[in-house]
């Protein structure tokens, strides 16, 4: 009888965890046909705002370390760079021109770039400095890094996590032992910072990564280029923040693909 209770109970949570996540569809294909639908467990306006309150909190501790944009002329190249990739944002949706873009150079050894949801951005100096990145390959940082805000990947994420950790709640609560919550910040900082993204988010940023690139009158294939740069630093590996990447021959063809297939779009902004 515990046991046909136990299982009465699982799929009752089951049933429940999927009427609390929805399909959406964050963006538009584009021309590199970035058009997967994806399960939502949380609103995007939760995440993003979960976002705000994460990334002013990196942000004012940079600050307080006397790390945040040290150096103007780097700062000024980067927010250049992003002033064009931005208004691209809307030929996958155009909300992400209502959104409260910020960019910011954190003075750091790390070679990392990141973007929050609704537009929260960092790069850190040691992707620039180390790298030695031209204009265009740090377009094609920063186009991918948008990409993944734009896709809500960390959304994503989360609502992975939480269909795991919320099923076990409810299965709980309805049994009598624990309760239901979230610490929605808390999560947004551990997919930003700790996790890596997964493969197919690596793959759908990279595409739309290069088109946003293109669009903004920067050359595409220097996402191809930059890939090597960032494989010569581990002897022929990625760094640790891109260690579940695609393997490196796969990466670089699919993005010296894409980036051909962008080409009349970086042709066309060039003119």
């Amino acid at each position: 009888m515990k046991h046909g209770f136990a299982t009465m109970v699982s799929v009752v949570a089951a049933a429940w965890l999927v009427s609390a996540c929805q399909t959406v569809q964050t963006t538009g294909g584009g021309a590199v046909g970035v058009d997967r639908g994806q399960m939502m467990m949380v609103s995007a306006a939760e995440v993003e705002q979960a976002s705000g309150k994460q990334y002013q909190q990196v942000i004012g501790e940079a600050r307080e370390k006397g790390l945040l944009n040290r150096d103007p002329a780097q700062l000024a190249r980067v927010r250049a760079i992003s002033s064009r990739l931005i208004p691209q944002t809307v030929s996958f949706r155009r909300d992400a021109a209502q959104w409260h873009w910020e960019v910011n150079v954190i003075r750091s050894d790390e070679l990392n770039a990141w973007c929050m949801a609704g537009g929260k951005m960092a790069v850190y100096s040691g992707l620039i400095d180390q790298l030695k990145l031209t204009d265009d390959e740090l377009a094609a940082v920063m186009g991918h890094e948008i990409a993944h805000a734009l896709r809500e990947h960390s959304r994503e994420q989360i609502s992975k996590a939480m269909v795991t950790s919320v099923g076990a709640s409810v299965a709980g609560a309805l049994l009598g032992v624990g309760q239901l919550g979230t610490d929605l910040m808390g999560m947004v900082g551990k997919v930003t910072f700790e996790l890596p993204n997964s493969r197919l988010h690596e793959t759908e940023a990279d595409r739309i990564g290069v088109e946003l690139a293109a669009r903004a009158g920067y050359d595409p294939r220097a996402a191809v280029s930059l890939w090597d740069k960032m494989g010569s630093r581990s002897n022929g590996g990625p760094p640790q923040w891109l260690s579940t990447h695609p393997g490196h021959d796969t990466r670089r063809r699919d993005l010296g693909e894409y980036a051909q297939r962008v080409m009349p779009l970086y042709e066309q902004a060039r003119r």
